[in-house]
């Protein structure tokens, strides 16, 4: 998929579906562009428009692709000012289109990608990325088969005394739940119109969610993807999870957040990467036995190890994420390996032998699915074309038996910015790109004087 598609119309199976949308009134079509911080950017769009949409696609800003956080423009990254804030045809992706359940009137949602201007694809978009790393794959004849989890929280949609989120209200007796009952049946119970309703939204968006647990800290849940092999739609499903399980929280009365840690005290929440490996008879490379793992497992963990540093700004995008790396929350805190156990950094879980896979664990809920999919993908290929040795599995508590570390977000940036290996799977262009606009997050969030300063240092220095 190097050069776009000619413009196309609308496909037969979704042409009916349009038109009927368009008698109303008021319907509407949402038009999304996830951007490097996984942020839903685009327009909307009346329903009437959307054939139109399909044979000339739609402008929009090329700099909304490397936005801040904040919403804001970096003119480090060369895409504002330099280029006057020029626009690129943006064209819907195949098969995106989708209801939209939640909205109080007739909706649909359609993904887009952009150009570049040039005849081909913009290769900093998010989607664009882990589209070259898969290419790679392909050029092997292997395949990838991918599962997203994703961890958040369900929070009151009102703070508590200090400004602070605060669990929902439980549905039986209106108390807040304060204690952590991992995997609790009843808490799942507790917030069954909330989980029923997003689950009625993922079969009508044809989103593939099989499983949702409550995890480790009260109001924390998580919902799991099925595996697919075509890693680029697994992810498509990931962004249009997080989607509806914000809209469906806020049309609940709730917040549903995928901060990476926004409790002191409590646990992060993960974005969880499942990764097997097929070839071209459709047999996993994988396939072993922790008493006989295959090499090509083994070299694939290697790569991870091997990619962790380069990778991590991609795992661990914003100033939040790193406060998630603690001891003893199953968060992992060196590049260890092992199987059937959450205190390494890549997991084998438990599987029979046809269906081993790595469970990659470092990054967090706030990071963006396409781009921590291509920093895992592309350390396996890695590790695999160049044969690396992951050492021998972990046995017991990974904690203990290797040197702890805590990474910085100063340092990621650096690591990224630098590294040889994000500019060969990911293009130059995309490392600075992706690279300035942490770094000027990074000096704005810097430059803040936040509360806890005044509580420390106002009278005391």
């Amino acid at each position: 998929m190097n050069r776009p598609s000619a413009p196309s119309a609308l496909p037969p199976e979704d042409l009916a579906t349009v038109h009927a949308l368009a008698a109303h009134e008021d319907a509407h079509v949402d038009l999304l562009l996830p951007d490097c911080n996984g942020v839903l950017r685009g327009k909307r769009v009346s329903a009437g428009s959307l054939e139109k949409v399909y044979a000339e696609g739609v402008c929009l800003p090329m700099s909304l692709v490397a936005a801040d956080i904040t919403g804001n423009t970096v003119e480090e990254t060369g895409l504002g000012y330099d280029i006057g804030d020029e626009d690129r045809i943006c064209r819907p992706i195949p098969g995106s289109l989708r209801p939209v359940p939640w909205s109080p009137r007739p909706a649909l949602q359609l993904l887009l990608a952009m150009e570049d201007g040039a005849g081909g694809w913009f290769d900093a978009h998010p989607r664009r990325v882990l589209e070259r790393v898969i290419d790679r794959y392909r050029e092997l004849g292997l395949v990838p088969v991918v599962a997203v989890e994703l961890e958040f929280y369900l929070f009151d949609r009102l703070a508590d005394a200090d400004g602070r989120p605060q669990p929902t209200l439980n549905a039986s007796d209106g108390a807040r739940n304060a204690s952590t009952q991992v995997y609790s049946i009843d808490d799942l119970d507790e917030n069954a119109g909330f989980i029923d309703a997003v689950a009625r939204a993922c079969r009508a968006q044809r989103i593939p969610a099989d499983t949702a647990v409550a995890e480790y800290a009260p109001g924390q849940f998580e919902i799991n993807l099925k595996h697919r092999a075509d890693a680029v739609a697994a992810c498509d499903d990931a962004i249009l999870l997080k989607r509806a399980i914000k809209a469906i929280a806020q049309q609940q009365g709730a917040l549903a957040s995928f901060m990476a840690k926004p409790l002191a005290g409590q646990a992060g929440s993960g974005l969880h990467l499942h990764v097997s490996l097929l070839d071209t008879q459709g047999r996993n490379l994988f396939a072993g036995t922790p008493q006989a793992p295959a090499d090509a497992l083994r070299h694939a963990v290697g790569g991870l190890q091997a990619s962790a540093r380069d990778n991590l700004l991609l795992f661990a995008p914003h100033a939040n994420s790193y406060r998630r790396f603690v001891a003893n929350a199953f968060v992992p805190l060196n590049d260890s390996w092992g199987f059937n156990n959450r205190t390494v950094a890549m997991r084998i879980p438990h599987s029979d032998p046809a269906n081993t896979r790595i469970e990659h664990r470092i990054a967090g809920a706030d990071a963006n699915p396409y781009l921590v999919a291509a920093a895992v993908l592309a350390g396996m290929l890695d590790g695999i074309e160049r044969r690396l040795d992951p050492g021998a599995p972990v046995t017991g508590n990974a904690y203990e038996q290797f040197p702890l570390r805590t990474p910085h977000w100063r340092q990621a940036i650096d690591d990224f910015l630098g590294s040889a290996f994000a500019a060969r799977w990911y293009g130059e262009s995309f490392r600075h790109i992706y690279g300035e606009q942490k770094r000027k997050e990074m000096l704005d969030f810097h430059a803040q004087v936040p509360d806890l300063d005044y509580a420390w240092y106002l009278r005391t220095v």
